[in-house]
C-alpha cells in the first residue's frame, strides 16, 4: 500500500482511529514536545497539531506504535514484510552461493522485483508552490527541550551524492535552524551524508544537498534503515509500498527527490566553509549531545504541496517514537542478517532501554561448542552493530523479549571469568560513557548453553546461587556509603543486587561500596552488582538499565568481586576519583513551567484523559539546569 504524501496517510490513520486532532494553538517551542511525550509513553495515538502558528500543521507520533509503523510500511503486521524480504532470498538466491556472495547480490534481489525509483520529467506535487527567495521560519520547527541550542528539524531526509562515483545516499540527520535561510547540518563520521562531505571536499565545489519532509511515511523509515551502502533507500521504499518511487529534480540543484513528498530544502554545503557551532539537543539516548561543530546547509529554495503537512518527531529518554522504528528493523531485517552473514540467527531484539545500540540480545541454532564466541565475534564489526556496547549471544527454547527469563538463562549458562569477551572499538558519537570520543570499550556475552566441550575447566553453575541472603542484607543496612539497596530480583532466584551511591559526595564511595560487599562473603550469593548514582530509584528497573547501559564503558567499568559475580558502575563519571577528560552531559527533561503550562491546559486539548508528565519521573535526574554536568 502506498499513500499520498501525509496527507493520505492521515486519512488511514483516522480511519483506523490511530490519530487525534488538536485544533488550539500549541506553541511549537517545548509545549508541543510535552504533550507528544505523554502522548508516547502512555501508548496513545498519533498527533495532529492543526494551530502551530504557521500554516503548516504538525504530524507527530505517527509510528509509534505496531500498528501504525506497520501501516507506514503498507503491511498488516512487520513480520509481513520480512516474510516477503526472505522470499526474495529464497527463490531468486543459489542456494549454492556463499552467504558474501548472497550480501553482494543484495541490490539485484530487489531489482528484480521491479520496483527501482524512477526519474520523470516536469514538477512534482512538492513543487506546487515555490518559495525562490526561502525563509525557514515559514515551518513549525520544534524547539524539544529547555537545553536545546535552538530548533531542529527533526525528521530530515537528507538526499546527497558521491562526487565521483554518482551514487546518492538519503540519510536521517537533525538540522539545526540558524537563521532565515542556513541550518547546520550534523552529519556524523560514520555516516554516508559525512563521507560524501569528505569527497566533495577534494573537488573545490559546493556539495549539493536537497532536504525531503514528509511524503510517503515508508520514505521515512527507509532512510533510517540500515541499509548497506549499495542499496539506494528508494529501493526499499519501493518494495515495501508495492510501488516504485517518482522522483524529480530540484528547481535550484541537480539532486532528485521523490516527487510526492509534502516540503523540499534545496540548497548546498560548502565544504570550503567554516564549520558551525552546533547543539546541544536532547538526543535519543536519553541525554544531551552536547555542542559540537558541523558543516553549514544554505537553502536555496524552499518547494511544498497545496496540502503539506510538517512531518516531526521527539527523542529523548526512551521509550520514544524511535522504539517502534528499531522494532521494525528486527522484524524486517532478521532474515537478510540470517542469510546473508549468520544462518545460525533465529532471532535478535534491541530493547529500549538500550536505545538500539547500547543493548543487543541474539537467539542462535547452537549445533557446535564454540558457535556463541563465533557469532560474537562476526557480529560486532556488521554494519551498525559496529557501535553496539553490550552484545548478549543466547540459545536453546528462550524468549528474549522477556527480561527476567532472559536474565534467568544468562545467570544459567555465563561464567564471568570465560564467556565474556572484552575489546575496544568505534562506538555511537553520542555516546557519552567512554574517555575517548567514539571510541571506547565493548562486551560480547556468550550465555549460549554449553555442550560438553565447553565445560572443560569450569563447575555448572545453574542453580547455585540460592543462599541465604540475610548477611548481606545486614551489611547494606548497617553502613553509611550505599544510599539505596534493591534485591527484590532475588526473589525470580536471579542474584542481583542494585544499589545507589552519591559519587558527588565521596569520588571513592565505589570503592568502599565494594570493600563492604567483599566483606560480607558474595560467593555464591550474588552474580551481578548494579551501581548507579543517588538519584536514580533502584526501585525502577526500566531507569536503572537505561542509566546502567548510557553510563557504562563495558571494558572500564566491570570489575570482578569474584569469580563468578561481577560488579557494573553505572554511575556518572564526571564526579570520578581523577576526573573525567570529557564533558557529561545532563539527562533531558522537561521543565517544571512547560509541565505546569500542559497541565493547565490539557482538559481543553479533547484527547483524552489527563496524562502525568513522564518528566516528573526523570527531572530530579537532572543537575544544575544545564545540558552538562558542571563540578563545583
Amino acid at each position: 500500500m502506498s499513500y499520498s504524501g501525509l496527507s493520505g496517510f492521515i486519512t488511514e490513520l483516522e480511519k483506523r482511529n490511530e490519530l487525534l486532532r488538536i485544533k488550539q494553538f500549541i506553541n511549537p517551542i517545548l509545549e508541543i514536545t510535552e504533550i507528544t511525550d505523554r502522548v508516547t509513553k502512555s501508548g496513545g495515538k498519533a498527533l495532529l497539531f492543526e494551530n502551530t502558528g504557521t500554516r503548516f500543521p504538525v504530524l507527530i507520533n505517527a509510528f509509534g506504535s505496531d500498528l501504525r509503523m506497520a501501516l507506514a510500511t503498507g503491511r498488516k503486521n512487520l513480520d509481513e514484510a520480512g516474510t516477503e524480504i526472505e522470499s526474495i532470498f529464497n527463490n531468486v538466491s543459489d542456494s549454492k552461493e556463499s552467504f558474501f556472495q548472497k550480501l553482494a547480490a543484495l541490490p539485484s534481489l530487489f531489482k528484480l522485483t521491479g520496483l527501482l525509483p524512477v526519474r520523470i520529467k516536469g514538477k512534482g506535487t512538492c513543487q506546487q508552490q515555490i518559495q525562490r527567495v526561502p525563509d525557514l521560519g515559514i515551518l513549525p520547527v520544534l524547539k524539544c527541550w529547555p537545553y536545546d541550542g535552538g530548533r531542529f528539524i527533526t525528521l530530515p531526509m537528507v538526499h546527497t551524492r558521491h562526487p565521483v562515483t554518482g551514487k546518492t545516499n538519503v540519510g536521517m540527520y537533525r538540522m539545526q535552524v540558524l537563521d532565515k535561510n542556513t541550518t547546520a547540518m550534523h552529519w556524523q563520521r560514520h555516516k554516508t551524508g559525512a563521507n560524501h562531505f569528505e569527497a566533495w571536499k577534494t573537488t573545490g565545489k559546493k556539495m549539493p544537498v536537497s532536504v525531503a519532509l514528509g511524503g510517503d511515511p515508508v520514505y521515512t523509515y527507509s532512510a533510517t534503515a540500515p541499509l548497506p551502502e549499495n542499496i539506494n533507500e528508494y529501493i526499499l521504499a519501493g518494495f515495501l509500498r508495492k510501488k516504485k518511487v517518482n522522483m524529480v529534480k530540484c528547481i535550484t540543484n541537480d539532486l532528485f527527490v521523490p516527487e510526492d513528498a509534502d516540503i523540499i530544502l534545496e540548497g548546498f554545503v560548502d565544504p570550503a566553509e567554516d564549520l558551525v557551532w552546533e547543539g546541544p539537543f536532547g538526543d535519543h539516548t536519553g541525554f544531551y549531545s552536547l555542542a559540537d561543530w558541523y558543516p553549514k546547509f544554505h537553502v536555496t529554495c524552499i518547494t511544498h504541496s497545496n496540502k503539506a503537512v510538517y512531518p516531526a518527531t521527539i527523542v529523548g529518554i526512551p521509550p520514544q517514537e524511535d522504539a517502534w522504528m528499531a522494532k521494525a528493523t528486527e522484524r524486517l531485517f532478521l532474515s537478510p542478517v540470517r542469510m546473508t552473514l549468520q544462518p545460525e540467527i533465529e532471532d535478535f531484539h534491541m530493547p529500549d532501554a538500550g536505545i538500539a545500540h547500547n543493548l543487543v540480545i541474539v537467539k542462535i541454532r547452537k549445533s557446535y561448542p564454540g558457535q556463541g564466541m563465533k557469532v560474537l565475534s562476526s557480529l560486532s564489526g556488521a554494519g551498525q552493530m559496529m557501535f553496539t556496547k553490550y552484545l548478549i549471544v543466547v540459545s536453546g527454547d528462550i524468549n528474549i523479549r522477556n527480561y527476567k527469563e532472559l536474565l534467568s538463562h544468562v545467570f544459567d549458562n555465563v561464567d564471568f571469568s570465560k564467556d565474556l569477551l572484552f575489546s575496544h572499538g568505534p562506538l555511537d558519537v553520542l555516546d557519552h560513557s567512554s574517555d575517548n570520543f567514539s571510541f571506547g570499550g565493548k562486551v560480547g556475552i556468550d550465555a549460549t548453553i554449553k555442550q560438553t566441550e565447553e565445560y572443560s575447566g569450569r563447575d555448572k553453575i545453574a542453580h547455585l546461587f540460592k543462599q541465604d541472603i540475610s548477611k548481606i542484607q545486614t551489611v547494606l543496612n548497617d553502613q553509611k556509603i550505599i544510599k539505596k539497596y534493591n534485591i527484590s530480583l532475588f526473589g525470580d532466584d536471579l542474584p542481583v543486587l542494585i544499589m545507589s551511591v552519591d559519587t558527588q559526595e565521596d569520588t571513592g564511595a565505589i570503592e568502599k561500596a565494594k570493600d563492604i560487599l567483599l566483606a560480607a562473603d558474595p560467593d555464591k550469593i550474588l552474580r551481578l552488582i548494579i551501581v548507579v548514582d543517588q538519584t536514580v530509584d533502584v526501585n525502577d528497573l526500566f531507569m536503572v538499565t537505561w542509566q546502567l547501559l548510557g553510563n557504562s564503558d563495558p571494558e572500564r567499568d566491570h570489575e570482578f568481586i569474584s569469580p563468578l559475580a561481577v560488579l557494573i558502575d553505572g554511575t556518572i563519571k564526571a564526579f570520578r576519583k581523577g576526573g573525567f577528560s570529557r564533558k557529561w552531559p545532563n539527562v533531558v527533561s522537561s521543565d517544571s513551567e512547560t509541565i505546569t503550562t500542559i497541565d493547565k491546559k490539557w482538559e481543553s486539548l479533547g484527547i483524552g484523559k489527563f496524562v502525568d508528565s513522564p518528566s516528573i519521573r526523570y527531572i530530579r535526574l537532572c543537575r544544575k539546569g544545564t545540558d552538562e554536568i558542571i563540578l563545583d
